[in-house]
């Protein structure tokens, strides 16, 4: 049996490895490192697939979502509604620009941010709204821009786990994740479902304007070189990222179908045990399984990551602790027990290996090694 691994990008990059060699290859070659040709290639190519009218590629996620909220125009002291139960970049970049992060509650079902939540935090000073697409998964995208609309607020999708994934609306239309609100960002990590070989990320809108701003700020406030417009910084997805990015695009549909198949292998030998919550597809969205996340009962998941390991299986937590009682972000508004499902998830999730070149032989040892666990 091969290893396990968390994330097996040494096996998908095998798969790949003449296209992308000569890619990055021709990179090398034409020496047009920075904001060359295949960096537009890739944004062609990505605002076709997502069917949005301007990517903006950047360094990374957190880029994306700072620059984000400096082409909102957002100043210091205004409020930014968004999920405790998330990775801490959603936050930083509030706390970093001087906004005021307000963070709610998620929803038991999807670990997503709850609209009803948002609804009860916003006053007067509230100015946006940042969703984050938990672990693969689109959150309650219509009912968050109706909020969004009924209080004149921006929405600025965190979907740097999610690109792919489609959101269903109640018309029978749908859109792609991260293209729905007037703003969304994305990160190319590399254990993404879209990942690069170092770090990267992108923002998309339709709007015109937004984009033109966009552009202006990862590029040092400038549209003609060395005319400075704005305060901007220093945010470029380079041409080598770029190139490999534009490869992996055209097998990201084929990631998610075999990240699918690999979860509903595990659904499949979870399903009914007490002791397990597999994780639940809403009706909204399809999943694209950045990670396969389960909620735990009655067992200590610490000693079952450890037990795991001991099998050659990694396993992580996602996430111990909520942005409310994160060292970086206590404040008295927020107190231990006010998000009640965010405490109880980071309390209780543990998520096993997913991703694209997961075989029958691994997932049956990983199933196998999690059942002894629970039934010793």
């Amino acid at each position: 049996m091969r290893k396990i691994m968390m994330v097996d990008l040494k096996s998908q990059y095998e798969k790949l490895k003449t296209d992308i060699d000569a890619a990055v290859l021709e990179v090398i070659d034409t020496t047009a490192f920075i904001n060359g040709p295949a960096v537009n290639k890739f944004q062609k190519n990505l605002e076709t697939y997502l069917n949005v009218k301007h990517v903006i590629p950047c360094a990374n996620g957190t880029d994306a979502l700072q620059v984000s909220m400096m082409a909102l125009g957002l100043k210091p002291g205004d409020e930014v509604i968004t999920s405790s139960f998330t990775f801490i970049a959603t936050a930083e970049v509030i706390a970093l620009l001087g906004l005021t992060p307000v963070l709610v509650d998620v929803d038991p079902e999807t670990f997503n941010i709850d609209p009803k939540a948002i609804e009860r935090a916003i006053t007067s000073k509230t100015k946006a709204i940042v969703p984050v697409h938990l672990f693969g998964q689109v959150a309650d995208m219509e009912e968050i821009m109706a909020i969004a609309n009924k209080h004149n607020l921006s929405v600025i999708e965190d979907n740097c786990q999610a690109i792919g994934a489609d959101y269903f609306f109640k018309d029978g239309s749908k859109k792609k994740a991260g293209t729905i609100s007037i703003i969304g960002c994305t990160s190319f990590f590399p254990s993404k479902n879209l990942g690069c070989y170092g770090d990267g990320g992108a923002v998309f809108t339709n709007d015109d304007d937004i984009a033109t701003k966009l552009r202006q700020i990862v590029n040092h406030g400038m549209t003609v070189r060395y005319y400075h417009d704005m305060i901007g910084v220093n945010s470029r997805l380079d041409s080598i990222q770029a190139a490999i990015l534009d490869i992996k695009l055209k097998h990201l549909d084929e990631y998610a179908a075999k990240r699918n198949k690999a979860a509903d292998y595990y659904d499949k030998a979870f399903a009914g045990n007490p002791k397990l919550k597999t994780p639940v597809r809403s009706k909204k969205s399809n999943h694209v399984f950045h990670q396969y996340t389960l909620v735990t009962s009655g067992i200590d998941r610490f000693k079952m990551q450890e037990f795991l390991n001991t099998k050659g299986i990694p396993a992580m937590i996602y996430y111990p602790v909520p942005l409310h009682l994160q060292k970086a972000y206590l404040d008295p508004r927020y107190k231990e027990g006010d998000f009640p499902v965010t405490e109880k998830l980071c309390n209780s999730v543990i998520s096993l290996p997913m991703h694209t070149e997961l075989d029958d032989e691994q997932l049956q040892h990983i199933i196998s090694s999690v059942l002894e666990f629970i039934n010793q």
